[in-house]
């Protein structure tokens, strides 16, 4: 009889994480801040293995939700809806990109910018 291997990877789908959501609470932009919060710290122990690594990955520092994704191999949209419930619960803090002025960057930049990939 020839033995199975049991597969190593995750076998929860990623439907299963959000209960079947795929709309976030809050909208978080993709490069949105993310760090964990006094509250978070102190009940990371309670909730789900997903919600308690996102929490480890923010304790240490800012991470955006799009390196949070990447770190924890889960599509953008399941993080996102993380990311949103733990926000709504107080266990994260968003802090959301400043929106840039049009003229926020000047044309004397970008020339600056364009002519130093010319020297590369």
């Amino acid at each position: 009889m020839v033995e199975r291997e049991e597969p190593t990877g995750a076998l929860v789908r990623p439907y299963a994480v959000t209960r079947g959501r795929t709309r976030p609470r809050l909208e978080i932009a993709l490069e949105a801040l993310v760090e964990t919060t006094d509250r978070g710290r102190r009940e990371g122990l309670v909730f789900g293995s997903e919600q308690q690594n996102i929490a480890g990955l923010c304790a240490s520092g800012l991470q955006s939700l799009a390196e949070i994704s990447a770190r924890m191999a889960l599509p953008l949209g399941v993080t996102r809806v993380l990311v949103a419930d733990m926000a709504t619960d107080g266990l994260v803090a968003v802090h959301a990109p400043s929106p840039m002025d049009s003229g926020a960057v000047g044309t004397d930049l970008l020339e600056r910018v364009l002519s130093g990939l010319r020297r590369l």
